[in-house]
């Protein structure tokens, strides 16, 4: 398999004149593109001390110096960590700390949050300040494995990881997904997502890089501004990870919404019924893929995917049960469509094969650890299968559930409680049981639309395929979920607060379904009941 890296990628766009960066009013040529990196990289290489980590850390929202200084990096033989804007305090000196960063080139607007932290004598530029003299277009030699990026994990269960991305890794992915979908240089990429995760640099970035496409960058993600920069920019394809769509979705309808030039949003952890709901209003291709930042495994969806599932797992990737290790067997339902043997069905996503484009994380050596074990890849994601091979995501394995003996998923009740129609958003997550094991918790955000506990009990005790152990003990009402700047779900804040909220709070009372409100902020309490299950 040959392998391209970002440096060839670049290369191959050195003699480009067609637009290859666009940002608000601005538009670079992928040309110009080329030198200004060849530029910053004859920077990094008087600059940098090559005795030690060539590690140059980027506080920045999605702008041209972005772009560029990743080009820069990769020309110099020198590695980008993205940091992320939205951490503060000890938290972002931490993360600099970690990556050994020699110095960090941040936005002016962002300097105010380094200042006066412990950053170990680690200096802070201006990214702004760009280096006045030509440089010749000389990269150093690259391979696919040398590193290129250290790209943070979200954090939804912990400090956040640094992962160590190679140039194959970033380049491989971009190639491959423009060859899968035809992109090529009369398309436009727009992305959108942050571009110190991975989505937006492997589905966004190196797409648009490989195809010779031209990329229109947004500074931050806005809902509101999608649908007028995709007619703007011209943009035939964009990425997405997490809520996007669904902000997208609420934005008010307008007839015109399917006249654009989207043709294909391609993305992960999308809600079902979005991708639908997106493909009709706006007239494009949803495809909604299963990664992570690690990288690993791969998933392979065709158009007889059922709704719900991730997919058929590629290569060597198989579910093992998190306690034998031996594989699972496919998932078995009743006649309501109830999982009955999750116990045995729900186990490990794992790539016995190794691991896959996982390179590892830097500094890190318990979580490699973790990770890699008798020579295969763990994902740490939960999963099960039917007896066609479709993988279901059950959750993360710090997202199990021990209920009265027996072991929950969140993921499959999660996607129950979304089929309610004034439910927008919710997550599951565990709360301790006085006695022994978890209490299942479901936190709901409605967007304003009323909805009683009685109403919520009908509705889930009409759910057949809802086990009378996934039932919510409890459920809080919330404006909006806590997350990440890449839009993932904070559980861990949300099961440490536990039933100490400033919410809304109904308790399921005896063996039917029925709610009662035990806390609101007035602290008034109400009684509710509904349907048995």
């Amino acid at each position: 398999m040959n392998v391209p890296t970002v440096t060839e990628l670049l290369l191959a766009r050195a003699e480009d004149e067609r637009p290859g960066l666009r940002f608000e009013e601005e538009t670079y040529s992928w040309a110009e593109h080329v030198r200004a990196s060849a530029r910053r990289a004859g920077d990094l290489r008087q600059t940098l001390r090559w005795d030690e980590p060539p590690h140059v850390g980027i506080l920045a929202d999605n702008v041209p110096a972005f772009s560029v200084l990743l080009g820069a990096c990769a020309f110099a033989g020198a590695v980008l960590v993205g940091l992320n804007p939205t951490r503060r305090g000890e938290a972002l000196a931490r993360d600099i700390r970690l990556a050994d960063c020699q110095f960090v080139l941040a936005e002016r607007k962002y300097r105010p949050l380094l200042e006066g932290l412990d950053l170990g004598g680690i200096g802070v530029r201006d990214l702004e300040s760009w280096p006045s003299a030509n440089a010749p277009i000389e990269p150093v030699p690259a391979s696919a494995d040398d590193l290129l990026m250290l790209i943070f994990t979200s954090g939804t269960s912990g400090d956040p990881k640094a992962v160590r991305c190679t140039h194959g890794k970033i380049a491989f992915p971009g190639a491959m997904l423009a060859e899968r979908f035809r992109l090529s240089a009369s398309d436009t990429v727009y992305v959108t997502m942050p571009m110190f995760h991975s989505n937006a640099i492997m589905a966004g970035w190196a797409v648009g890089l490989a195809a010779g496409a031209g990329i229109a960058l947004r500074r931050r993600f806005s809902a509101s501004g999608f649908l007028p920069d995709v007619r703007k920019f011209g943009a035939t394809y964009a990425n997405y990870v997490g809520k996007p769509l669904s902000y997208v979705l609420a934005t008010p309808p307008r007839p015109d919404d399917a006249d654009n030039p989207l043709r294909l949003v391609y993305g992960n952890e999308g809600a079902n019924a979005d991708l639908t709901a997106f493909e009709e209003r706006f007239g494009c291709k949803v495809i909604d893929a299963f990664g992570s930042t690690e990288g690993g495994v791969g998933f392979a969806r065709t158009d007889d995917t059922p709704p719900g599932s991730i997919g058929r797992p590629a290569g060597d990737v198989t579910i093992l049960h998190p306690h034998t290790g031996r594989p699972c067997p496919p998932a078995e339902f009743d006649a309501d469509g109830h999982l009955i043997n999750a116990e045995e069905a729900v186990g490990e996503l794992v790539n016995t094969a190794g691991a896959g484009w996982f390179a590892g994380y830097y500094r890190d050596p318990e979580a490699d650890a973790e990770r890699l074990r008798d020579g295969r890849f763990h994902t740490g994601d939960l999963a099960y299968a039917d007896t066609d091979g479709f993988c279901y995501f059950a959750g993360r394995l710090g997202d199990w559930l021990r209920v009265d003996g027996e072991n929950l998923g969140t993921a499959p009740i999660e996607r129950i409680l979304l089929r309610h129609p004034a439910i927008t958003d919710t997550a599951v997550y565990a709360v301790p049981d006085p006695v022994t094991g978890d209490q299942v918790m479901a936190a709901i955000v409605t967007g304003g639309t009323p909805l009683e506990p009685a109403e919520f009990g009908r509705f889930l005790a009409g759910q057949p395929d809802l086990g009378p152990k996934q039932v919510p003990k409890y459920v809080r009402t919330v404006r909006e979920l806590p997350r990440t700047s890449t839009f993932k779900v904070l559980k861990r804040r949300l099961s440490a607060e536990g039933l100490n909220c400033p919410d809304v709070l109904w308790e399921r009372t005896g063996r039917d379904i029925a709610y009662r409100t035990v806390r609101t902020p007035t602290r008034t309490v109400t009684s509710a009941g509904s349907g048995s299950h």
